[in-house]
């Protein structure tokens, strides 16, 4: 794995080895905590209304830098919610994005939304601290875990009845989520090494992606001409981080990205899926 990454998954993977809970009893615990929400029906019931928005509370991150350092979680989830987002998404990394677990509580008690657990989940104990945590869905990044490691959180995330968004970067990746059988998926923009957006990526791939997988958009989603221009490929979904926790009116942000007509999935001819469009 490239830099950013890399060194981000060094750390986690070595807070995951110095965690000497008892596996079988932090899952008993996480399947006794308050039911999630349901995170990809949220989603897919928004469809028929145009875009759906996953906003992010996002304090800093390592390429941008700081974005709202002194954030109220409660208060920005509650904007996102009037602004029409469909889901949030919270960043509980610390060290990288100066996010928490509280950030998490606060913005889905404060908005009433399902909340992705937006982090690096490395081990059955980060998927069980989501639920925990109040998390309703967790992100498994493709490209930071091996085969076994995927199949073995996102079975974990779906005994505890959450969400797993799957993350991919590229058409390796795809394959892979599409093997484990995920039926939500999140093509992200970013380049793993530099964390620079690569717009256009999602466009490209959007065609081997099947219809029965609810597609997100991340990263790159600047103002209306690009969620509506996603939205066009396929895409039933963007995550969006920087431009609506900048913006000065976050409501009216999300508003303006919310609600684009959601085009059919091109068929890719010989492509891994067969074709794909709804």
């Amino acid at each position: 794995m490239p830099s950013y990454l890399s060194e981000i998954m060094v750390a986690h993977r070595a807070a995951a080895a110095s965690d000497t809970r008892d596996p079988i009893g932090l899952e008993a615990r996480a399947l006794a905590a308050p039911a999630p929400r349901p995170f990809r029906a949220a989603l897919a019931g928004a469809e028929a209304g145009g875009l759906a928005v996953i906003a992010e509370v996002k304090r800093r991150s390592p390429s941008a830098g700081a974005l709202a350092p002194d954030l109220d979680p409660a208060e920005v989830g509650t904007a996102y919610a009037s602004g029409g987002a469909t889901c949030l998404s919270v960043l509980t990394d610390a060290a990288y994005f100066g996010g928490a677990p509280e950030d998490l509580s606060a913005a889905r008690a404060a908005s009433g939304l399902p909340v992705l657990r937006k982090d690096f989940t490395v081990s059955a104990g980060d998927v069980c601290d989501a639920r925990l945590m109040g998390a309703d869905a967790v992100l498994l990044i493709a490209a930071a875990l091996n085969d076994r490691e995927l199949a073995g959180l996102a079975e974990l995330a779906a005994r505890l009845s959450l969400g797993a968004l799957v993350e991919v970067h590229d058409d390796t990746d795809l394959a892979r989520a599409l093997d484990l059988g995920a039926d939500l998926i999140g093509v992200n923009q970013r380049n793993l090494a530099t964390f620079a957006v690569e717009r256009g990526r999602a466009e490209r791939m959007a065609a081997s992606i099947p219809a029965s997988v609810l597609a997100v958009a991340e990263s790159g989603v600047r103002d209306p001409a690009d969620a509506a221009r996603l939205a066009a490929a396929g895409y039933q979904a963007v995550l969006v981080g920087e431009s609506v926790v900048v913006a000065g009116d976050r409501a009216a942000a999300v508003r303006r990205l919310a609600g684009h007509p959601v085009g059919e999935r091109a068929t890719l001819a010989g492509g891994m899926t067969g074709g794909a469009g709804r």
